[in-house]
């Protein structure tokens, strides 16, 4: 027994430090994180499985007791209870597939990798594996994920030397050859320093602070123009008149983070807007867990999450894929988007509560290795 205590205790220091460097920001370390199923196969016991679960997500999500401190405005205990109950779909879906059985290890991984790809589980299903795929196979679009799954099932077989070494080899040359996902032509996305007051100050002063942006924009050659989640605030008939007399005399069309409410709750949005009008063009699939979406609570003060509902989205004649802040961090939105071949993919955020932690570099990582995977341009747009 004090064998496999030390084993286990090995294997959960890796897993932790696996967790840690492939969910560091850094979009080449993600296929560190395919460290994790080896890990996973190589324990004694499902308690064991437990432990090396809990660790690496645990590394992986560490921005986020802090975030929540910073969101809530209060000290770390919500947190970190937050940070605890977010693992527990990961670890127990890992701990309750696992098997001493060599022949059934493979199926085992590849039924809790599904199911932490798609809802429900998967609406915590962060620290996906499945993301080092962007990495590994730039450019192979649903081969490169076919071929990363089948490497994942590999790493838990007995044949894991020969599949470790041949994803090691497509990892080396890719950051070798590696090259950041390309920005269409004429569009721009505008990064904010603005903290937590964008979205909550949405004043006549604010809104021409950021059409001042967006002609600045404008004037250095783009036609479209993509601003951050929430930089509209509340999406109104005065907020749109407003827009759409300050862009007329142009063919400058701005997409922009907004907020639209009704009795019901609200709706976490994108518009689009011109000198011929604006509208809605996406509302979020997945709001974040907990701080938005709140289906437990039965009351009309949260976001609405419509799980499958527009993938992707019509502008001027280009299919749009957009992604909101928290659908970046999962797999089954943007999977979802790439099933209608999108021209381009559009990801927005809010990260002012994730000041020093790696969260919102974790959802640059994220998309930039989605849209590499499927050879997409990727327009980015955050506010820190």
């Amino acid at each position: 027994m004090r064998r496999d205590h030390i084993h286990t205790a090995v294997l959960t220091c890796i897993a932790v430090a696996a967790g840690w460097i492939g969910w560091s920001g850094q979009v080449v370390l993600l296929p560190v994180a395919l460290a994790f199923p080896v890990l996973w196969a190589l324990v004694p016991n499902r308690a064991a499985a437990g432990l090396v679960s809990a660790g690496h997500f645990l590394a992986a999500s560490r921005g986020l007791p802090q975030g929540v401190a910073a969101f809530y405005s209060s000290d770390l205990w919500p947190g970190l209870l937050l940070w605890l109950v977010a693992s527990f779909s990961f670890v127990g879906v890992h701990t309750i597939v696992w098997s001493g059985s060599a022949r059934q290890k493979p199926l085992r991984y590849l039924a809790a990798a599904i199911l932490m790809a798609l809802p429900p589980l998967g609406i915590t299903g962060w620290a996906h594996p499945i993301t080092a795929a962007g990495v590994l196979f730039p450019g192979w679009g649903w081969w490169g994920l076919v071929a990363t799954t089948a490497g994942l099932i590999g790493l838990v077989a007995r044949i894991r030397p020969a599949v470790a070494i041949a994803l090691a080899g497509a990892w080396a040359w890719s950051a070798a050859t590696w090259t950041d996902p390309e920005l269409p032509d004429s569009w721009r996305g505008v990064d904010l320093e603005m903290g937590a007051s964008l979205g909550r100050e949405a004043d006549l002063p604010r809104q021409r602070d950021l059409i001042a942006t967006v002609h600045s924009a404008a004037n250095d050659g783009a036609g479209f123009v993509v601003l951050p989640e929430s930089a509209l605030g509340f999406w109104t008939p005065t907020v749109e008149r407003l827009w759409i007399k300050a862009l007329v005399g142009s063919s400058l069309t701005v997409i922009a983070g907004a907020s639209v409410i009704d009795a019901d709750g609200y709706d976490n949005v994108l518009v689009g807007m011109s000198a011929g009008g604006g509208r809605v063009l996406y509302r979020e699939r997945m709001p974040v867990p907990g701080s938005m979406w709140r289906p437990w609570r039965g009351d009309s003060e949260g976001a609405r999450a419509d799980f499958f509902a527009n993938p992707v989205v019509v502008l001027d004649g280009r299919k749009l894929a957009p992604l909101i802040c928290y659908e970046q961090l999962i797999a089954w939105p943007v999977l979802q988007s790439m099933l209608h071949d999108p021209d381009v993919i559009v990801a927005i955020g809010n990260g002012w509560w994730t000041a020093n932690t790696s969260i919102v570099a974790i959802q640059r990582a994220s998309v930039e290795a989605w849209a590499r995977l499927f050879a997409k341009p990727l327009v980015m747009s955050f506010n820190t």
